[in-house]
């Protein structure tokens, strides 16, 4: 038999065998077949990428790296606020560029950089696979594939751009050395500040040329690089303050798991703390910060990342209202600045600042902020700062959380007219910690409703009802009404959150009261009404902008009670008594920090809801200083110029709007159950939680403005009866101690003005806050 013999009926005997198979059997195809077609995919698909490889050009590098300006104007479309995004960049040789920072950026960015061809396999791989698994959308791109995307491309999220970012990242691997690489990587990446390139970024954080870049600055900006705009300590939140701080260290430990840095060398390390940031050009008085609000809600949204808006060309029309923006900068020059005499008193009237925002609650659209006095004086924004404590401007949260709690830790039902001991420095029954605030100037209030409590901002009653509503509700009241989850101050184990240890920024604050305003109804404070782009070849880019659907923080009916008590707040026996000038109806909060830190007023009207925040920094080394002896006053609380910039903004912000009244849908002030007994003034450390007697439903409100509530000397009607021994209080949140209050705060005669505290704080517990 021949050898085609033989082949001829070994494959006779193959096919009499698959057909003596079942049928469904014979549908898999054979692993001759298998291994033939897997073959014939790998070829074609090994042709196809050396002809995409072959045709495929590196671009002229600077053909995609021309940076247009940004254009940002007000809500109306046309007028302009400012112009940026000029690129700053200066390209120096990788010999100025020290050898540790360079080994910072390697180890920061990717490990493998020596080693690789230009692409990490491994590392895309563990990126997809992480990705799919639910981890979170990660990134394995190399140095020289983001070199390449910096540097060649644009930063489209498009399967087109990153293929070809792939077959160029080959090449360009294959053409230069590692160290032209780097060199053009360090040089062409964005650092935050409108730097781009290590030269321009060392000026920016250091002041000094690329080359003069210790160990610990190089690693700061080798960390800056995954996130620089919000890893920028010297403007971050306290929380990414953090995460650039372990990003820094992360590229530390690595330089030792690389062999770039001794264990020793290491610890020595300390980091490096950056300048202030310089201004950039053209954004004079308040456009800076309008700016760079605009900035933080068009990335901190994920509308574009930090790299693509400083890129350029784009056009954004924000929600600032231009006259309400001037309008608001006039309240503060009138209200406080035209007060200060910086000459006559330099420890007391110097680094006066002032944070504030406004918010329309229909919306949550931001209609304007005031960061400072000029961005190109002070490029700090302060209406974005999370590190003031807001005080008594959060009770309002302690008592939205007892209207939801609906009863005590004794099963007694919470209302507004709910009675609560009003003594100064009554310890709180049932917190984690102990506690026991002083009222302001240690008054005793003897029982008092929770509507009175709020009226003259009671510290003893409303530190024992946000414990009685229970810190963890709290907690989420304020997040659901719009307070970030991450700023400090905010935790249950601690009992002093009941007063005010958050540390929101003013517009947080100003979203949260939106909320109220709008009958529990919450929105995200948004600012850019548009966005677009024309590129070079005429081609539009315009990015889906996010969608602003409220979303239902409160019931009405508790959200409605909360804004009842606080109209109390603005009546001449209450702490917001200044903002009766308004002549229109509103509702609002005084707030006032320990040790004078800080002053607060938060208010609304049904169509607009500011808030004003002022405190003392030092310039130099960021420490907040006390507001004691600003203007000549002894004490500066949320009364005084904090309302009165306020009530300064809101007049001239609705002139010529028609007044509304709140359109409330309160619940029943008492409960329908048993009727419990009110108890007396005691001393003793017990809180008495009590309903009052009789039906005390809240009214509506006046047209021109709310009327004074009840007192401690003439209670609530149905109550049981007075104190056995009713105090007299002054008016907590008015400068002068007379118990009148006035709109102005009345300046001390004698030998000028003395800074006063309150009473020790208890040893071991939190400080107290004041109203």
């Amino acid at each position: 038999m021949t050898l085609s013999t033989r082949r001829q009926a070994k494959r006779a005997a193959r096919r009499a065998a698959r057909r003596a198979l079942p049928f469904r059997r014979r549908l898999l195809p054979t692993w001759r077949v298998t291994l033939g077609t897997l073959a014939t995919l790998l070829l074609l698909a090994a042709g196809g990428f050396a002809v995409l490889y072959v045709i495929v050009p590196v671009p002229d590098p600077n053909a995609h790296a021309v940076a247009q300006n940004n254009i940002y104007l007000y809500a109306d479309g046309t007028t302009e606020i400012a112009r940026t995004g000029a690129v700053n960049r200066t390209d120096v040789t990788i010999g100025q560029i020290p050898l540790q920072t360079q080994q910072a950026v390697v180890s920061a960015e990717d490990r493998t950089f020596y080693q690789n061809r230009g692409i990490d396999l491994k590392g895309l791989t563990r990126a997809g696979w992480n990705t799919l698994t639910g981890k979170g959308k990660q990134g394995g791109s190399t140095i020289t594939q983001q070199y390449v995307k910096n540097y060649y491309l644009t930063q489209d999220r498009t399967l087109e751009r990153k293929g070809r970012e792939l077959l160029i990242t080959l090449k360009v691997d294959q053409q230069l050395d590692k160290s032209e690489i780097l060199a053009g990587y360090l040089n062409s990446s964005y650092y935050g500040r409108g730097a781009y390139g290590i030269q321009s970024a060392a000026h920016a954080y250091y002041g000094v040329d690329s080359s003069q870049l210790t160990l610990g600055q190089g690693a700061y900006l080798a960390s800056l690089l995954q996130a620089p705009s919000l890893y920028d300590v010297r403007t971050a939140t306290p929380a990414n303050r953090e995460k650039a701080i372990a990003r820094w260290h992360y590229a530390l430990d690595g330089m030792v798991q690389l062999g770039f840095l001794t264990p020793a060398d290491r610890t020595a390390t300390t980091f490096p703390e950056p300048i202030d940031p310089k201004p950039a050009t053209g954004l004079a008085g308040q456009a800076g910060y309008l700016v760079g609000v605009a900035d933080d809600y068009l990335i901190s949204s994920g509308t574009l990342d930090a790299a693509t808006l400083k890129s350029g060309g784009w056009r954004i029309t924000t929600t600032f209202d231009k006259p309400r923006q001037d309008a608001f900068a006039r309240a503060v020059q009138e209200q406080l600045t035209g007060e200060l005499d910086p000459q006559s008193r330099p420890t007391t009237d110097t680094d006066v600042r002032v944070a504030g925002a406004s918010v329309e609650p229909a919306t949550g659209r931001v209609v304007a902020v005031y960061g400072g006095p000029d961005y190109v004086k002070q490029p700090f924004n302060d209406a974005l700062r999370q590190d003031n404590q807001i005080g008594s401007t959060f009770k309002p949260i302690d008592l939205a959380a007892g209207l939801i709690a609906q009863h005590t830790v004794d099963g007694r039902p919470i209302t507004t007219e709910s009675r609560y001991d009003g003594t100064s420095e009554r310890p709180v029954t049932g917190g984690p910690t102990p506690y026991a605030p002083p009222n302001e100037d240690d008054t005793d209030y003897g029982t008092i409703t929770l509507r009175q409590a709020m009226v003259k901002s009671v510290n003893s009653v409303y530190a024992q009802e946000g414990v009685d509503a229970g810190l963890a509700r709290v907690r989420e009241t304020a997040v659901k009404l719009g307070i970030p989850d991450s700023v400090r101050g905010m935790d249950p184990a601690n009992t002093s959150m009941t007063l005010g240890t958050a540390t929101p920024s003013a517009l947080d604050l100003a979203g949260a009261y939106a909320t109220l305003a709008a009958h529990g109804q919450a929105h995200t404070p948004w600012s850019v009404l548009t966005l677009e782009r024309v590129n070079p070849g005429g081609s539009v880019d315009i990015p889906k902008m996010p969608e602003h659907k409220a979303t239902e923080a409160l019931d009405r009916q508790i959200a409605d009670s909360v804004t009842d008590v606080l109209r109390d707040v603005i009546s001449p026996r209450g702490t917001g008594s200044a903002a009766l000038d308004l002549n229109r109806p509103a509702a609002g909060k005084t707030g006032t920090t320990d040790s004078n830190l800080s002053a607060w007023f938060a208010g609304y009207t049904p169509e607009l809801a500011t808030t004003v925040g002022l405190f003392r920094e030092n310039p130099k080394t960021h420490a907040k200083e006390p507001l004691a002896g600003t203007a000549g006053f002894t004490r500066i609380n949320g009364g005084a110029f904090p309302t009165r910039i306020w009530t300064a903004y809101m007049t001239a912000a609705l002139d010529g709007a028609p007044t509304q009244d709140f359109d409330l849908q309160t619940g029943p002030a008492v409960p329908t159950g048993p009727i419990f007994p009110t108890a007396p003034m005691t001393t003793s450390p017990s809180a008495t939680t009590t309903p009052s007697t009789g039906p005390a439903t809240a009214g509506p409100a006046p047209t021109q403005a709310p009327s004074a509530p009840a007192t401690p000397e003439a209670p609530a009607t149905g109550a049981a009866g007075p104190s056995p021994q009713p105090p007299k209080p002054t008016d907590p949140e008015q400068p002068s101690p007379t118990p009148k209050p006035t709109p102005r705060p009345t300046r001390p005669t004698g030998g000028g003005p003395t800074p006063t505290g309150g009473p020790a704080t208890q040893q071991g517990t939190p400080p107290a806050l004041s109203p």
